[in-house]
């Protein structure tokens, strides 16, 4: 079952009302859109909340909501959870800068059903590169990676282009 609510105006108190459906053991959502919703950093912290409890999800877009480091630290956390299935995850624009990246990166190395990842058009500099690489080479599911839109120098955006030959089958968008 897919649920998209993209370009509604949920907000923090509606994601409130769904994370509660979310923990209900009957919900077996798989795909969740909450592109463009007005979510911020304390609306995630329910989400979050009910992904501990959800475990069918696969497929998570929060694009192109205020996460900013803070909130991507919060999904991090989720994405921990060994028995998290998420496949796909979308932070297309979310304010995410270098420390959210490395945040993020660290929490990702140990999932192992992750395939699609989307950080465009987010402020990702050289800095947040060797966090990215290490998630690269050591997340074996991964098959595309979205970092189109960053603020990568010529040379960052070479050393993330590189990491394509050691991992056949594995796309680096930039």
């Amino acid at each position: 079952m897919d649920l998209s609510m993209d370009r509604n105006k949920l907000g923090d108190s509606g994601m409130k009302l769904v994370s509660v459906a979310l923990r209900n053991p009957k919900c077996k959502i798989l795909k969740l859109g909450l592109r463009d919703v007005g979510l911020t950093d304390s609306g995630v912290e329910d989400l979050v909340s009910a992904l501990r409890t959800n475990l069918s999800l696969t497929e998570l877009d929060l694009s192109e909501n205020k996460l900013g480091d803070s909130g991507v630290k919060l999904v991090s956390a989720a994405l921990r959870n060994p028995e998290c299935k998420i496949q796909k995850l979308l932070l297309y624009n979310v304010g995410l800068r270098d420390s959210g990246a490395e945040d993020l990166a660290f929490a990702l190395i140990t999932n192992s059903s992750l395939t699609e990842l989307d950080l465009g058009l987010n402020s990702l500099t050289d800095r947040s590169v060797p966090a990215l690489r290490r998630l690269i080479l050591t997340l074996p599911s991964l098959k595309w990676i979205g970092l189109h839109w960053n603020r990568f120098s010529p040379t960052g955006e070479r050393e993330l282009r590189s990491l394509q030959e050691p991992r056949p089958g594995l796309r680096v968008e930039l």
